[in-house]
């Protein structure tokens, strides 16, 4: 049965009358200067603009929280800034990844140079905020996945939302229904900072559910005085199905820094899970010690998530890798016939645990595969040398505070990720919204390998698909591009391709290459032997943009093979206030195994899962030529030495999501 629409609330209501009048007011009067400064910015009577210092703005780690800006800026020199026109502005907001609700304000904002000059005055950029507040502003910032759960036939996405700016700050819960992880349906937010113990921040949190099938929510708070602590929250009625409001405990906040915790280092608590023997929950949070600059995470037990109990010693630790945030831990299974695994299956000689946590240093995504003992509560890694913080990642490009849960209608663990900006914050602002969600990936133990995981897109962003098109045996000699010859615009695509290079080459080739690097080894242009080939994506005709993802085969001194699979954003965009990269890792390749890549294009994001998902690289890039029906696919073969064939291109253009109002019927 179709829940009913979702009546009015306080927080979805339009503002009272007089505030609306006031509202339109300033922004006439904000039109009316922003004319005449336009006018005169023009006319080269503008003063001297304010030049961006050296470091860029912090948006958290004073608060005791990683950075969450690209670090690009917001207050620079006009003319070191890239003159962004609203059409190309517009088009970068995605068509199928969830993103919160945009600001009504970005049908008004004024051109890109009034801008330039508005926030390089001191006087008319604080008449600009004082008009952005006044008009109750939505615009969306920094959503981290929170809670993410399957409840009574709806899965719930609770992030961290910014209501006020599009920078970080003021973070509350925003919260999104969808009955198939593709469309969402946007609610109102679920928690606000309204206690001494969240006053600075409702930050991030997991769901847990009960043998009763009740839901619990452990949440870190950062109150008054910016001191991390843990908080309970129930829903006010566990029969909704939609989660509405929510009843933080009066026992609140349930869990303090333990001694020898800094207060600003003790945060994000994981899905607990049940242990039989003590019959009792147990959770983890991340925290550090400062001796060793060593990452820790401490496991708590309690019986009613009231009280609790913290363990002796640590679940595990890392020296050298820092404050470990966002700690996820759960089972995988080593059959090849396992789906996913309910958090609490802890114990068997088929399961093993993945540790993951978010790298307060680099802001990066670490995990790594392991066996947890429950009666010491401790983690081993299988392999030291690719232990959390120094192995594996979860994606090599953009991707972090990246949270699972246990999908109990279909029996998976589904993985959400949080895709934060590369342009500058000036960019954001004249948008009006910044960050969005990876498309959710189901999450598996690579059983051939037993080394890896493999991630992959949920089942159903296939029903996405619309018109396809397949190209088959493609010959690709050394140093040309093809084009493909995709109908209509090539921004919203789902890709499927599989590669192989001719043996003799392989077999021929005397380079070795034993220190090749994606990041450090000059990117699609730089050619080797045996790469970089691949596909190039959001290219316009010309090839002034494009965003290559490629493979790079490495030839060691012994004879072997090693493969790298990498993305190129340095030609991504025109604009010069984005920051580029060349990214990636190696790729495991098995004997007999073709290379095989999946990508989705969506606008302004690029995601791409090579050999079945054993290594995922997001891009978050920003076209302004490639937009439209500008933007275009080419195939690619920088190989100095070697024929590269694509034995299979299959694109389907892909729908847009719908991603509505709370208002809207579902």
């Amino acid at each position: 049965m179709d829940y009913a629409p979702i009546p009015s609330s306080p927080s979805s209501r339009p503002p009272h009358r007089s505030l609306k009048l006031l509202s339109f007011s300033l922004a006439a009067i904000l039109l009316t200067i922003v004319a005449v400064l336009n006018g005169r910015y023009r006319s080269g009577t503008s003063p001297e603009p304010v030049i961006h210092p050296t470091s860029p703005l912090s948006r958290g780690p004073s608060d005791g929280v990683s950075e969450k800006t690209s670090g690009l800026g917001l207050l620079r020199s006009p003319s070191s800034h890239f003159p962004w026109t609203n059409t190309m502005l517009q088009w970068q907001r995605t068509a199928f990844h969830f993103q919160p609700q945009k600001n009504w304000m970005n049908g008004f904002l004024p051109s890109s140079s009034s801008l330039f000059f508005l926030f390089s005055n001191r006087f008319y950029r604080s008449l600009m905020f004082c008009c952005l507040f006044v008009s109750l502003a939505r615009i969306s910032m920094d959503p981290d996945p929170n809670g993410p759960v399957f409840y009574k036939g709806w899965y719930h996405l609770f992030y961290q939302y910014n209501p006020d700016s599009a920078v970080w700050g003021n973070i509350t819960w925003g919260h999104a229904v969808s009955r198939d992880l593709i469309h969402w349906r946007h609610l109102p937010l679920a928690m606000v900072a309204d206690h001494w113990y969240d006053l600075n921040g409702v930050w991030t949190g997991s769901a847990t559910i009960l043998p009763d099938g009740n839901l619990i929510m452990l949440y870190t708070g950062s109150t008054n005085e910016s001191v991390q602590v843990q908080n309970l929250a129930v829903p006010s009625d566990p029969s909704d199905p939609l989660l509405l409001k929510w009843i933080k405990s009066d026992a609140n906040p349930v869990l303090l820094p333990p001694p020898g915790v800094g207060p600003k280092d003790f945060r994000d608590p994981t899905t607990a899970w049940y242990e039989e023997e003590a019959a009792a929950w147990r959770l983890a949070i991340g925290t550090k010690e400062d001796e060793g600059h060593s990452g820790i995470v401490l496991v708590y037990q309690t019986k009613d998530f009231l009280t609790y109990e913290l363990l002796p010693g640590m679940l595990h630790a890392v020296a050298g890798t820092g404050m470990w945030e966002c700690v996820d831990f759960y089972p995988v299974g080593t059959k090849a016939e396992d789906g996913g695994l309910d958090t609490s299956v802890t114990t068997g000689e088929k399961v093993k645990h993945v540790l993951k946590a978010s790298m307060d240093d680099d802001r990066h995504d670490y995990y790594a595969i392991g066996t947890y003992d429950s009666e010491t509560a401790r983690w081993v890694p299988d392999d030291p040398e690719m232990d959390v913080g120094i192995g594996l990642r979860y994606d090599w490009g953009k991707f972090y505070a990246s949270k699972t849960f246990y999908d109990t209608k279909s029996s998976r663990r589904v993985l959400w990720g949080w895709i934060g900006e590369t342009d500058s914050e000036y960019a954001d602002i004249q948008k009006g919204w910044a960050s969005l969600q990876g498309i959710p990936r189901t999450v598996l133990l690579d059983v051939k390998t037993g080394s890896n995981l493999l991630q992959w897109p949920v089942e159903e962003v296939k029903s996405l698909r619309a018109g396809s098109q397949e190209f088959t045996n493609i010959s690709v000699s050394s140093g040309s591009v093809v084009p493909l010859d995709v109908l209509n615009s090539a921004a919203q695509l789902d890709i499927e391709a599989e590669f192989e290079i001719d043996a003799a080459s392989l077999a021929e080739t005397l380079e070795a290459d034993v220190g090749y690097n994606c990041s450090t080894s000059g990117g699609a242009n730089r050619r080797g032997a045996l790469g970089p080939f691949g596909l190039l994506v959001l290219a316009d005709p010309k090839l002034s943009e494009q965003t290559a993802v490629y493979f790079y085969i490495a030839k060691k001194t012994d004879g072997g093979l090693q493969t790298h699979f990498c993305h190129d954003e340095m030609q991504s965009s025109c604009a010069n206030d984005i920051y580029k990269r060349v990214v990636g890792s190696k790729v495991p390749v098995l004997d007999g195994e073709t290379l095989t890549v999946r990508i989705l294009v969506d606008h302004s994001i690029v995601e791409s899962f090579a050999q079945g998902g054993r290594t995922c690289i997001t891009s978050r890039v920003y076209p302004t030529e490639a937009i439209y029906n500008s933007a275009r696919v080419f195939i690619f073969n920088n190989a100095t030495g070697a024929r590269v064939t694509a034995k299979s291109i299959k694109i389907w253009h892909m729908n847009s999501a719908n991603i509505i109002d709370s208002r809207s019927p579902y």
